[in-house]
């Protein structure tokens, strides 16, 4: 239990049975009246974000999520398998948990997978990685980087929109989050 004057981002909250994740918060005391904090909160598993309103000083029930390092070693069917790298226990992850993340999975992509009460919550890529193109069309002579896009297809299969100039064979950096091309490796 912590009390809303404790709350931080990152904090993950158990309401109504349901985990949160505190994403912002901010503290008011209005010249009326008691102060309450007014919070965004995301869900854990679904990643639905809300508005909330507490009170100042009441108790809210805090969930235990531990955050660990695994590295991606393979997939198992419709399960993909990860292996802590502190006590190379492996863990079997649904692809339902996976997601879209399956679509940039890099062979030993250490990754951050969430636990909670020993079950897998979600898993984490790092915010950036380095993807080699296995295809695109030819750029042409005179394509700069603001005359627009062309889509490309990258070892792990996902299509990424690169600039015009960029050529198969090539190793570009990826924002993980929304699938961005961030420049060339």
């Amino acid at each position: 239990m912590a009390s809303t004057n404790d709350l931080k981002n990152g904090l993950v909250l158990n309401l109504d049975g349901e985990l949160w994740t505190v994403i912002e918060f901010q503290h008011v005391k209005p010249g009326k009246g008691p102060a309450f904090v007014r919070t965004k909160l995301k869900h854990v598993i679904s990643g639905k974000v809300v508005d909330k309103t507490f009170n100042a000083g009441i108790k809210v029930d805090t969930a235990t999520v531990d955050r660990r390092d695994n590295q991606y070693l393979y997939p198992d069917g419709d399960d993909y398998v990860f292996m802590d790298t502190s006590s190379y226990e492996q863990s079997h992850v649904s692809g339902e948990i996976v997601g879209e993340a399956a679509e940039l999975l890099l062979p030993e992509m250490i990754v951050q997978i969430a636990f909670h009460e020993g079950v897998v919550l979600y898993i984490e890529l790092p915010t950036s990685a380095v993807y080699e193109i296995t295809y695109t069309e030819p750029g042409l002579q005179g394509d700069r980087s603001t005359s627009g896009n062309k889509p490309a297809t990258v070892e792990t299969g996902a299509t990424i929109q690169v600039p015009l100039f960029i050529n198969q064979g090539e190793k570009i950096k990826v924002d993980t989050r929304d699938k961005r091309y961030l420049g060339r490796a």
